[in-house]
């Protein structure tokens, strides 16, 4: 049975980006990173792909934006009302109210660990974070005002 190398995160690779956390910054909570679940499609107004276009492998798409109006920055670590209540905007009239829970298990986000390559037979793997909590959003949009 083949097996591939799987390493904890490497400063070098935080450092030569520039960034701490290389995935997109909607899914951040101020625990760390999180999974979505939601009950339905999202359907995005952002422009489609022709049909023939290959996809992009860079490609990003806004989602929405998820606000957590119970966080303050200045309250401690062990405070976890901020969980209680988190809003994600999709678009500028639709707004799903969830909440944050944590995972009964862990999940590890992984990457191809940058400078490897699968031609020379020696892939190997690097952890990017660990995914402690999901966002749950169980209930139907609600209307909101452009405003």
């Amino acid at each position: 049975m083949p097996s591939v190398p799987l390493h904890p995160p490497s400063a070098a690779s935080e450092t030569a980006s520039g960034l701490e956390n290389p995935l997109p910054q909607l899914l951040q909570t101020p625990s760390g990173l999180a999974m979505l679940e939601i009950q339905g499609t999202i359907h995005s107004s952002a422009a489609q792909p022709e049909p023939d276009a290959p996809p992009a492998s860079d490609a990003h798409m806004a989602v929405g934006k998820l606000v957590f109006p119970n966080y303050s920055p200045n309250d401690p670590p062990e405070n976890k009302a901020w969980m209680k209540r988190v809003h994600m905007y999709v678009g500028k009239h639709q707004r799903m109210t969830g909440e944050v829970k944590e995972l009964p298990k862990p999940v590890a986000v992984i990457q191809r660990k940058p400078g490897t390559s699968e031609e020379d037979g020696q892939e190997e793997l690097e952890i990017v974070d660990i995914i402690r909590h999901k966002i749950i959003f169980s209930s139907r949009p609600e209307p909101v005002s452009a405003s």
